[in-house]
């Protein structure tokens, strides 16, 4: 059905455009997600992918399936996007007299205990930094298969390498988060 949607906006047929986003819109701004963290961010870097998509939809052929050339165009556009980010001076985050209201949101109240939470949030910080500090390639390879639950055959055809190379970088970064993970549990236990 994609390939026959791609043909037919190859062919002219920008509504037919439409339904392959309406198709793939969640599950690209969920992958993009995975390396731009602000919500609002991310909606905007899918925008552009789904840009970047269909301007060089003429040039698929279909070699591979259409959602897999998409998450390979919403991946690029992401690193390109965080590699833009950091090039810029940081911007002022919360305005001021935005300030007050974070207080009365109701997501932001907690129904943990306080020590549950910290031992939550500091598992996932570790677990982050423990990404972050990944090589690129790495770092998205674990990234596509936990945070996007993408098969290794998917993983694959994304990031353009054979299924062996991905089993082996998932396999280096869940050392790698698992070594991090019990550095840092046994910093806790010497304070």
């Amino acid at each position: 059905m994609d390939l026959e949607l791609v043909q037919r906006v190859q062919a002219g047929d920008k509504k037919a455009f439409d339904v392959l986003i309406m198709k793939y819109q969640q599950r690209i701004v969920h992958v993009i997600t995975g390396f731009v963290h602000d919500p609002v961010e991310a909606l905007d870097v899918a925008q552009e992918a789904f840009i970047k998509a269909y301007r060089a939809i003429p040039n698929f052929r279909g070699d591979s399936a259409f959602y897999t050339w998409l998450y390979r165009i919403a991946i690029n556009t992401a690193k390109n996007y965080l590699t833009a980010k950091a090039r810029r001076p940081p911007a002022m985050d919360v305005d001021a007299m935005d300030a007050t209201n974070y207080y009365d949101a109701p997501e932001l109240k907690e129904f943990e205990t306080p020590e549950s939470k910290l031992v939550s949030d500091e598992l996932q910080h570790v677990i982050h930094q423990a990404i972050e500090s990944l090589p690129e390639d790495t770092a998205t390879a674990i990234k596509l298969r936990e945070l996007d639950g993408m098969s290794y055959e998917e993983i694959s055809q994304v990031m353009d390498c054979p299924i062996g190379t991905v089993r082996s970088r998932i396999f280096r970064a869940r050392g790698a988060i698992e070594q991090k993970i019990q550095e840092t549990m046994n910093e806790g236990e010497q304070q």
